[in-house]
């Protein structure tokens, strides 16, 4: 069956997730993280996710800039920078602007010149999602913004994924999900959809029951995965 649909997560797959914290570092105020922000950046996002997966198995479900807060939250501490109050709040207005990776709006106008629908599937809230796609200005090239919130539950529980289908009146087979987290691509699978894994790090595959159909070190190969 012919790909007709391609979702993408958001967090570390469009937008790039590390820029919050590489912006705040150049900033004369924060020179205390001029040569630790990759550190910074990884615990966060490392927090990030674990709090939703903890959230998720227990039913203690928030949205997901509170998670993102609690992420960050640990990460200064972890660092010892938690006695920053106006490094806190800089990285999480940061957050609300962060960049889409380059390829990313040629990589969905060819989707959309294809003819193919297009989508965001994430943890994020609407308005988080929403800010985002505004400040890379990708809307033009994006159907719709997909947020766990409408399900109330984080990825990766098969309600989540039902949203494409839900919302596209598309076949699982139909969807190719694009995802930069592997245990996502992963579930997703597993899930039933034509999955793509951007392993921009290198990193090894996930010891799932499940494995990515495809991988990829960045997003320029998606319209060929798409049949385009």
């Amino acid at each position: 069956m012919p790909i007709t649909t391609c979702a993408f997560d958001a967090y570390g797959t469009l937008f790039d997730v590390a820029s919050a914290a590489r912006e705040a570092a150049t900033e004369p105020a924060f020179a205390a993280i001029a040569d630790s922000w990759p550190q910074l950046a990884e615990h966060w996002r490392l927090k990030q996710l674990q709090y939703s997966w903890l959230r998720a198995v227990t039913g203690a479900h928030c949205d997901f800039w509170q998670v993102t807060q609690d992420g960050l939250d640990w990460a200064l501490a972890k660092m010892d920078l938690d006695a920053d109050p106006a490094l806190r709040k800089r990285l999480l207005a940061l957050y609300w602007e962060l960049q889409a990776y380059p390829e990313v709006p040629d990589m969905l106008r060819a989707l959309k010149d294809g003819g193919l629908n297009t989508a965001i599937l994430s943890n994020g809230s609407p308005e988080m999602l929403n800010g985002a796609v505004k400040s890379a200005g990708i809307g033009e090239v994006l159907d719709v913004s997909l947020s766990v919130e409408s399900v109330g539950i984080f990825k990766p529980d098969s309600s989540v994924y039902d949203l494409v289908g839900q919302h596209f009146g598309c076949a699982k087979e139909e969807v190719l999900f694009v995802s930069s987290n592997g245990w996502d691509a992963g579930a997703a699978t597993g899930y039933g959809f034509t999955t793509a894994w951007v392993n921009r790090g290198g990193d090894p595959v996930d010891r799932l029951p499940w494995k990515p159909a495809h991988q990829l070190q960045d997003l320029t190969g998606i319209p060929a995965l798409a049949g385009l």
